[in-house]
C-alpha cells in the first residue's frame, strides 16, 4: 500500500520525548465489552480525498484501509492484532494450496456461496478476469508483483490484449483456478493478498473506474463517493461471514468519511463526539492535551513505514551521484524526528528498509564519520563538511532545485527542512505543496521533471521487496506515467540482480534471502537515489463511543472492527 501511506505526522512544534512518554507509555487498552454489539454509523474524518475507488489502481493507504472492507482477494492478511511480520491467510480461497511443479503451479479452490454486492455469485471466471484486469487497468504493481505469471510479460507489453494464456486457468467444474508461474516465488500468497489483486466481477470495466466503485465481496459496499466532499459505505446485503480473521462481518451499519478536515479541526471534533476517528496523525501541538485528558482513547500503532525524499536521478542536479550523496550527508534527521513528535514516536532512517522489516540490518552510510564503504550502525549527526566538499567537486552551487510536497502541514514542515538543508549547500530552493492524492501521481510522472518528491511508504506486505524492488527496481520505472512508483527513475541492473537473487534464494532459505536483501539495501544507498528521513508510530485518537480492538498489522486499523456505544 502507496504515496502508499497518507498518515501525516503532526505540525512542527517542538515537544520533548520526556513530555510525550508519560502521556502515552501507560495508556490503558479499552476494556472488552461484555457482549459486542453491532449498529450505528462510524464517522471518519480526513484532510485529503481518497483518489480513485478502483482497488486495482489505488495506491493511497487511506483508500487501502477503506477498500479492504469492500473487496477481497484469494488471500489476505489477518484483520486481528498480531506481529508485524505476518504471512497471508486464505480469503476467497478455501485454503493455501501446496506448490506443484517445483513451486511453479498453485491450484486454488474457490469458496462456494460468496456473492458480490450486486447479487452475482463469485466464480472462477471472475478470478481469471480480475487477474487479466490488473494488466489492462495498468495497475502500478502489475510489473513487480504479477508479471511472473505465465503470459504476464506479454500483458505488460500489450495490456489491451492481455489473456494470461497458460498462466491463469479457471475450472468451473471443479471450482478451481490454477496459476502457473515462470519461476518460484516465496511471496506469491502475499502478493495475492495485496489490494491490487482484489477480485471483481468479470464484466467490470478494464479502465480505472474512478469515482464509480465496482461491486465487491466484502461486508460493505460504497453507495456514494464525491472526491471533493466524502464517501458513504453501507452493508453488503449479500455478505455472509466465512472467516472472521480474513473478513469480519463488521459492527457498524454504515461508515461515512468526510474530506477537508484539517488535523487540528479533526482532533477537536473527535473530542466533542462529532467524529470517531481521523486519518492523519494527531498534530504535535495536541499530543500533550490528548495524552493527559484522553489517554484511554489514544492508540499508538506500530507499522512498517518510511518517509523519504525521492531524488530524480535523470535530471540535474541529482543526476550527479556526488550531489545525491551530499544531500544525504547534510540532512539533519534529528530535526525530522522532532517534527514527528520526538523519539517516543519517531526514529531516524538511513536506508529504504524500515526497522522491523525482513532484511533490515542496521546500516547508515551517510552520517558523520561514515561512508557507503564503511557504514555506521546508526545515524549520529549531519556531516556538512563532507557534503559541501562533494557539492564543490560537482560544481553545482547556485542551481535551482524544486521540492514537491503534499500540502499536509506535517509534510510542508519536512519540505521546509529539506529546503533549508539544500540552501545551506548553495542551491536556490523552492517548495511547491499540492493536495496529497494529486501530489503522489504528479511526482511519479517523469514528464513533470520533479527534482525532489517528498513522500512516504507503507509496506504492501511484510517483505523487503515491498520497499526495495517496488520503489527502486528498473521494472517499476515507467516513463511518462502517473503509475511509476519508482519516483527517482532509478535503474541499476547490478542492484536488480542482487534483488532477483534475494527473491530466488528466499524460496528455500529465508535467512540467506534476508541477508541478500540487506546487501541490496546497502547497494542502493551507495547510489543514493533517495534521502531516507524517518519512521514513525501512528498516534490516533478515538471518540468516547468507540470500543473494542480495532488494530491490525498492514491495515493499522480495520473499520469493520469499530464497535460503537
Amino acid at each position: 500500500m502507496l504515496l502508499k501511506f497518507s498518515q501525516a505526522i503532526g505540525c512542527a512544534v517542538a515537544l520533548s520525548a520526556t513530555a510525550l512518554a508519560p502521556a502515552f507509555a501507560d495508556a490503558p487498552a479499552p476494556g472488552a465489552p461484555a457482549s459486542p454489539h453491532a449498529g450505528g454509523t462510524l464517522r471518519l474524518a480526513g484532510q485529503g480525498m481518497l483518489g480513485t475507488m478502483d482497488p486495482q489502481v489505488s495506491y493511497l493507504h487511506i483508500a487501502y484501509q477503506v477498500l479492504n472492507v469492500v473487496y477481497d482477494g484469494l488471500t489476505t492478511f489477518s484483520k486481528s492484532p498480531g506481529p508485524l511480520k505476518r504471512q497471508a491467510i486464505p480469503d476467497l480461497a478455501e485454503s493455501l494450496p501446496p506448490p506443484e511443479d517445483g513451486g511453479l503451479t498453485y491450484r486454488f479452490h474457490i469458496r462456494h456461496g460468496v456473492y458480490f454486492s450486486n447479487g452475482k455469485e463469485l466464480t472462477p471466471d471472475d478470478v481469471a478476469a480480475s487477474m487479466r484486469r490488473i494488466f489492462k487497468a495498468n495497475s502500478p504493481t502489475a510489473g513487480p508483483y504479477y508479471s511472473h505469471i505465465v503470459g504476464g510479460a506479454a500483458c505488460l507489453h500489450d495490456p489491451d490484449h492481455c489473456t494470461l494464456a497458460g498462466g491463469v486457468e479457471p475450472d468451473d467444474q471443479n471450482w478451481t483456478v490454477a496459476f502457473h508461474l515462470t519461476h518460484p516465488d516465496s511471496e506469491f500468497f502475499d502478493r495475492l493478498a495485496f489490494l491490487h489483486a482484489a477480485i471483481l466481477p468479470a464484466d467490470t470495466s478494464t479502465h480505472d473506474v474512478g469515482n464509480n466503485a465496482a461491486p465487491g465481496t466484502g461486508p460493505y459496499r460504497i453507495v456514494s463517493y464525491d472526491p471533493n466532499t466524502g464517501l458513504r459505505m453501507e452493508r453488503n446485503p449479500y455478505f455472509k461471514q466465512w472467516d472472521a480473521e480474513a473478513q469480519p462481518a463488521g459492527y457498524p451499519d454504515a461508515i461515512t468519511y468526510t474530506f477537508g478536515m484539517d488535523p487540528e479541526a479533526s482532533v477537536t471534533a473527535i473530542e466533542n463526539g462529532q467524529y470517531d476517528w481521523m486519518a492523519e496523525n494527531a498534530p504535535l501541538d495536541r499530543l500533550g492535551e490528548i495524552g493527559s485528558r484522553y489517554a484511554d482513547r489514544v492508540r499508538l500503532i506500530d507499522f512498517l513505514n518510511l518517509y523519504y525524499a525521492a531524488l530524480n536521478v535523470n535530471i540535474p542536479p541529482f543526476n550527479d551521484l556526488r550531489v545525491r550523496q551530499a544531500f544525504n550527508y547534510a540532512i539533519n534527521r534529528k530535526a525530522m524526528v522532532i517534527h514527528a513528535g520526538g523519539p517516543t514516536v519517531s526514529i531516524p532512517s538511513c536506508q529504504l528498509l524500515p526497522v522491523g522489516s525482513p532484511g533490515f540490518e542496521p546500516s547508515c552510510a551517510y552520517t558523520k564519520g561514515a561512508s557507503p564503504d564503511h557504514p555506521a550502525q546508526e545515524w549520529q549527526a549531519p556531516d556538512m563538511e563532507r557534503a559541501r566538499q562533494l557539492i564543490k567537486e560537482a560544481g553545482v552551487s547556485g542551481q535551482r532545485v524544486g521540492i514537491v510536497s503534499p500540502s499536509v502541514p506535517s509534510y510542508v514542515a519536512m519540505a521546509n527542512e529539506l529546503r533549508s538543508t539544500l540552501a545551506d549547500l548553495g542551491f536556490v530552493v523552492s517548495v511547491r505543496a499540492i493536495t496529497q492524492a494529486v501530489q503522489f501521481t504528479y511526482i511519479q510522472n517523469s514528464d513533470n521533471r520533479v527534482q525532489v518528491g517528498l513522500t512516504g511508504w507503507n509496506a504492501d506486505y511484510p517483505a523487503a521487496s515491498s520497499y526495495l524492488q517496488a520503489l527502486l527496481s528498473c521494472g517499476t520505472f515507467i516513463p511518462h506515467s502517473d503509475n511509476s512508483i519508482n519516483i527517482s527513475g532509478f535503474c541499476d541492473h547490478d542492484v536488480d540482480a542482487i534483488m532477483d537473487r534475494a527473491a530466488s534464494v528466499s524460496v528455500t532459505d529465508q535467512k540467506a534471502g534476508d541477508a541478500l536483501w540487506a546487501e541490496a539495501s546497502r547497494a542502493i544507498m551507495a547510489q543514493a537515489p533517495v534521502v531516507p528521513l524517518n519512521q514513525v508510530r501512528w498516534v490516533t485518537l478515538l471518540s468516547a463511543r468507540v470500543h473494542g480492538e480495532i488494530r491490525a498489522p498492514i491495515y493499522e486499523v480495520v473499520f469493520s472492527k469499530f464497535q460503537l456505544r
